[in-house]
């Protein structure tokens, strides 16, 4: 099978979307947009308006489309106005370099000047505009924003490092500079809400798949930085980067998705950009498709057949598992375990019990660790015996909604 420049993919922690359906464009000024800088090197720029009927399009048609599955979700209220926002940050693996990052803010038409924020993380996409801060390219944004803005939340998302207007290579599964991104993504949006005279009451963390496992590492730096958070759910976030690895290597499954490959791929290339280690990706793929991966990671343009199989992509050295478990790239790998502190937070993990890109036991293992610590605050749930990568996703975010408007402060 061959997938075009503009197949996505989304996987979660670590998934890849399939074949999505590219939704009408938001109403954007004729004009360039004006560029409003605020405090230490931040500055927001509008990119476009959607009303109501936009968004309820969005909750009734699009997103049904896009998950394959139905769902009722509770209708807009509220028009949306939607900003890009460049913020300057560090990359902490490469010795705190600066750079310049993007993400967006989407803020609630409404004459309340106090609000509720949702931060969400967004999922694995091959293409660099697939994110936050171009809505019109990122299906999950826009039922984030259709659902939660659309509510009179304040809705955020970092593009994190090498997507968005990021001039750096992907930055997939980097724990560190996706923390520093969302943690600096964060700390802009207030800046740019008090330009805007809107004080944000509490906070929430969203996150589908690599979004849910980002979201649990954000989690973490925002605990350890005192930084409350009302509560956070994610939907198919595979917190343990070993396990997840080991399993696809090792114990396949009939329902493992062609795409998986991809999340090899790219933490192959991006742990070799940030972690500084010349020639990792060569010493992983195999001679025939080094250079099909190589382009993958770099979103340049390809013609050759979607390297499904992981026997013709992967060096046959890495299918032993003694190997793996010494290898240079595992070491890197294991770096991935977004659970092994003791949580604060109220966690809801929602996962599906036929999800392609991740096993029900993978799903659960956050929840379970905290359990074997003595700590309640983490629960697995499943989104049902059907529910699939995508179909998990969109039955996640109503419950998502409905829970943090139970928390929210009166």
């Amino acid at each position: 099978m061959k997938y075009s420049k503009h197949v996505i993919f989304a996987l979660s922690g670590i998934m890849i979307l399939a074949a999505i359906v590219l939704l009408p464009s938001a109403r954007i000024d004729d004009a360039k947009p004006a560029v409003v800088p605020v405090a230490s090197g931040v500055q927001y720029e509008f990119i476009g308006r959607w009303d109501v009927d936009r968004l309820n399009q969005i909750l009734t048609k699009d997103t049904p489309a896009f998950t394959g599955f139905p769902v009722t979700y509770p209708p807009a209220r509220n028009a949306v106005k939607m900003y890009r926002v460049t913020y300057p940050s560090v990359i902490p693996e490469r010795n705190n370099r600066p750079t310049i990052a993007s993400g967006l803010i989407a803020i609630p038409e409404t004459t309340e000047k106090s609000m509720p924020m949702v931060s969400y993380q967004h999922g694995t996409v091959l293409e660099k505009h697939t994110v936050p801060s171009f809505p019109d390219e990122s299906p999950e944004t826009q039922l984030m924003i259709a659902q939660f803005a659309g509510q009179g939340y304040v809705v955020i998302g970092a593009d994190y490092f090498g997507m968005g207007t990021s001039t750096e290579k992907d930055s997939y599964m980097v724990i560190g500079s996706h923390q520093q991104a969302c943690m600096d993504m964060y700390r802009s949006s207030l800046a740019v809400l008090a330009k805007e005279g809107i004080a944000p009451m509490q906070l929430f963390l969203t996150g589908w798949s690599q979004g849910g496992v980002v979201s649990m590492c954000f989690l973490e730096a925002l605990e350890k930085n005192n930084i409350a958070v009302a509560a956070a759910s994610t939907a198919c976030a595979q917190c343990d980067g070993f396990v997840m690895m080991s399993g696809f290597l090792n114990h396949p499954r009939d329902i493992d998705a062609p795409w998986v490959s991809v999340m090899f791929i790219l933490t192959a290339f991006s742990y070799e950009e940030y972690y500084g280690i010349p020639g990792l990706a060569k010493s992983i793929f195999t001679d025939e498709q080094y250079e099909l991966a190589r382009k993958i990671y770099m979103k340049e343009p390809y013609t050759e057949p979607w390297p499904a199989d992981l026997h013709k992509l992967i060096r046959k050295e890495y299918f032993d598992p003694n190997y793996f478990a010494g290898s240079m790239y595992c070491a890197l790998v294991q770096k991935l375990h977004a659970y092994r502190w003791q949580v604060k937070t109220n966690v809801r993990m929602y996962y599906g019990d036929i999800d392609e890109c991740l096993t029900v036991d993978l799903a659960r293992l956050p929840a379970l660790y905290q359990h074997a610590l003595g700590s309640n605050a983490v629960e697995a749930i499943s989104a049902g015996p059907d529910a699939n990568h995508r179909g998990t996703f969109g039955r996640a975010v109503p419950e998502w909604k409905k829970w943090f408007d139970s928390l929210r402060t009166k």
